[in-house]
């Protein structure tokens, strides 16, 4: 900051560059090196197209949202009976190019007295011309956006290492949308590892075939700069981590390493793209969405906010549901996705909360009681984030979450 000190710009200027332009261009740097692309120009016109559509949505209200919902659910269907009607016309079309071709060749017996009968060898196969338009149509509608089949490898295991296993997936973001019977696929395609201290699991660089999830044992997170390699997070039970090379088709990002014995849960990459990327993925790029619009969370990089939004769970409270309750311990804090929540202390109201605010926060700063109640005004959605997980993602922020102790006064 000494060099921005020095320029002879205005205080004005010098705040814009703060607050506004280095937190975006540390962002887009970040994403420009994990993902590494041979044109950046382009890579970085793309990411900007990416993060002002990703804006304009959340600028949208809830009805709003909903309005564009039904747009989209209307245009497929639109879609949808175009697609019918261009394939019903290309078979009336196909049908009457056969009935000009069997009248040419009418005509052709009538005028070559010569020539009784076509050669077999001269003529189309009927199945051919069926073949072909059915095949263009397939091609163009169908057949390039279908999943194929995929059947996940099946591991035995033991009564007891299934039992660990649910009881380990259960707390862990990216499985939990999955249905039931995708879960099972999951959990027969998983295979458990045991690392002993100081074993590394993944390199930095490299190609990721596998994602990890950590039953027991704590695992450090180190990355490559000018100085040597640098620690800059800790897995412990119950986090998932390699998943980041899967998603998004990239290297590695970081080293890791363990610290101690480990009992790790390994799933393959196939398992993972058909069964649970594309369910993580849209949730992940919600949340990440959601917290990049959170003024608290704006100066954190990428990589950091990816793992905030991968240990978030989402809550959903009804109308009048207590969602923290004054004087009881806390063990989460919350961040409100959606609707809106009202604090109160001694049953009188002391300050309403909309969405991207949040709180929560004061209970696993101070060790103390809950100092409000917090309810739910009309159906509200929250993101919650358990005590281990805040203090580990958010303990950068222990002063900026402090600053507000005296909110609820």
């Amino acid at each position: 900051m000494a060099g921005l000190e020095n320029l002879k710009i205005s205080d004005e200027k010098k705040r814009y560059i703060t607050e506004s332009l280095n937190p975006l261009l540390e962002e887009m740097v970040t994403e420009a090196l994990t993902s590494m692309p041979e044109n950046p120009v382009i890579f970085l016109l793309d990411w900007l197209k990416a993060k002002k559509a990703k804006a304009d949505e959340m600028a949208l209200s809830p009805e709003e949202r909903e309005r564009v919902m039904k747009e989209n659910e209307q245009l497929k269907a639109d879609l949808i009976t175009m697609t019918s009607k261009v394939e019903e016309t290309a078979k009336m079309v196909t049908a009457g190019n056969e009935a000009k071709d069997e009248e040419e060749e009418e005509e052709e017996e009538d005028d070559d007295d010569e020539l009784d009968e076509i050669p077999e060898s001269f003529k189309k196969p009927e199945g051919q011309m069926k073949t072909a338009r059915a095949s263009v149509s397939a091609e163009a509608y169908g057949a390039w956006n279908q999943k194929k089949a995929f059947t996940p490898p099946s591991i035995p295991k033991s009564d007891q290492q299934l039992a660990r296993l649910k009881t380990v997936l259960g707390k862990i973001f990216l499985f939990q949308s999955l249905e039931e019977k995708d879960m099972n696929g999951v959990i027969g395609a998983m295979q458990e590892k045991v690392l002993e201290p100081k074993t590394r699991i993944i390199n930095q660089g490299d190609d990721g075939d596998f994602l990890f999830v950590i039953e027991s044992g704590v695992l450090d997170c180190y990355i490559k700069k000018e100085e040597g390699e640098v620690l800059v997070a800790t897995r412990e039970a119950g986090d998932a981590f390699g998943e980041l090379a899967l998603l998004y088709n990239c290297p590695r990002a970081a080293s890791v390493e363990s610290r101690e014995r480990c009992t790790l849960w390994q799933l393959d990459r196939e398992t993972f793209n058909h069964i649970v990327k594309e369910s993580a993925q849209k949730k992940r790029e919600k949340h990440e969405a959601f917290l990049k619009e959170v003024p608290l969370l704006s100066t954190m990089d990428a990589y950091s906010r990816s793992q905030i939004a991968d240990a978030l769970k989402t809550e959903e409270f009804k109308d009048g549901e207590t969602i923290v309750k004054e004087n009881e311990e806390g063990n989460k804090f919350y961040l409100l996705e959606d609707g809106e929540a009202v604090a109160s202390k001694a049953g009188a109201p002391v300050m309403d909360y909309k969405a991207g605010m949040y709180f929560g926060e004061l209970a696993l700063l101070k060790n103390q009681p809950r100092a409000a109640t917090v309810t739910s005004k009309g159906t509200c959605k929250v993101l919650s984030l358990d005590r281990g997980s805040f203090k580990r993602l958010l303990g950068p922020l222990d002063e900026l979450l402090g600053k507000e102790a005296n909110k609820y006064k």
